[in-house]
């Protein structure tokens, strides 16, 4: 399942075969998976290491957000190769291909959110989580810079509230990215772009009901090879993928913010049988859910 594989981000893009296969990335590790609210790292800290290129991966469960302080280079975003100019941001969705190639001594911030943490921001109705699902280099505003060094400096301390803070920081910083990728943009997109948000929003409205492939595709009057089509040009994955991808991403949530016991967390996911969905979820991750709590909170739940 190439989709879920959490591999190291850190791992050897420099000495890569040709042509090898996207990889998919997990930033945090296996034993370090959603430490924290966000992660906020320099431009520099990692492109350095990398003589200022990384190349083309993926994250499964990871949103990014790039400003450019100073510098630029090129972003590779879905195929498509993108110009970065001081005072731009990058929108990194969940899933999308990307790669970029610095012009050294770059300057700037990549801030990445857990995509349980785009989960509890985004609500369906307001309509963000299709504009965020877009690829895309826009000009950034004093806002969003404002906004960045808040989350930084806050990421950094360790203040009373700090989580909360990061939460609230980190969903203006997502709206003030809506908002730009949407002036700059425009909110139509193609008829796939729109029937991608329609799935979407499906998914959100009926993951824990365990609809199928051809359940969604079904209500979105396409077949079921159409809608694999559409999502794998949006995202680079199958819809199955992604429904899976839903699914453990909510299970993920409640074993990390709930004390909930993992059999309860099971029957309300849908599964009938909790050493079914332990097997699911580790096929899925790597770790089993009670190993995954276990790193979290240091102890067996």
């Amino acid at each position: 399942m190439e989709g879920f594989v959490i591999v190291l981000y850190h791992s050897n893009m420099k000495n890569a075969a040709p042509a090898p296969p996207i990889r998919v990335y997990n930033l945090f590790g296996e034993s370090g998976d959603l430490p924290d609210v966000v992660h906020c790292e320099t431009i520099a800290s990692r492109s350095v290491l990398h003589d200022w290129t990384l190349a083309v991966h993926r994250h499964a469960r990871l949103h990014q957000v790039l400003l450019i302080e100073r510098g630029g280079g090129e972003a590779t975003l879905d195929g498509r190769l993108v110009p970065l100019r001081p005072m731009q941001i990058a929108n990194v969705p969940v899933g999308h291909v990307h790669g970029f190639r610095f012009v050294p001594g770059t300057q700037g911030w990549v801030l990445t959110i857990a995509a349980e943490i785009l989960d509890e921001a985004l609500l369906s109705a307001e309509g963000l989580r299709g504009v965020l699902s877009q690829s895309g280099v826009v000009r950034g505003t004093p806002q969003i810079r404002a906004i960045m060094k808040q989350i930084f400096a806050e990421h950094a301390a360790r203040h009373f509230g700090r989580a909360h803070v990061l939460r609230a920081l980190s969903a203006a910083m997502i709206g003030l990215v809506a908002r730009a990728l949407t002036g700059e943009c425009g909110g139509s997109g193609t008829a796939e772009s729109g029937l991608f948000r329609r799935f979407e929003a499906l998914l959100e409205q009926h993951h824990l009901e365990r609809w199928s492939v051809a359940d969604y595709a079904k209500a979105l009057s396409v077949s079921p090879t159409h809608l694999n089509r559409i999502t794998r040009a949006a995202t680079g994955d199958t819809a199955s993928h992604l429904i899976l991808n839903r699914l453990i991403r909510e299970a993920r949530r409640n074993l990390v913010y709930t004390n909930l016991p993992v059999s309860t967390i099971a029957y309300a996911l849908g599964f009938e049988d909790p050493a079914y969905f332990s097997r699911v979820y580790a096929a899925a991750t790597g770790v089993s859910p009670r190993a995954f709590r276990a790193q979290l909170h240091g102890s067996e739940s």
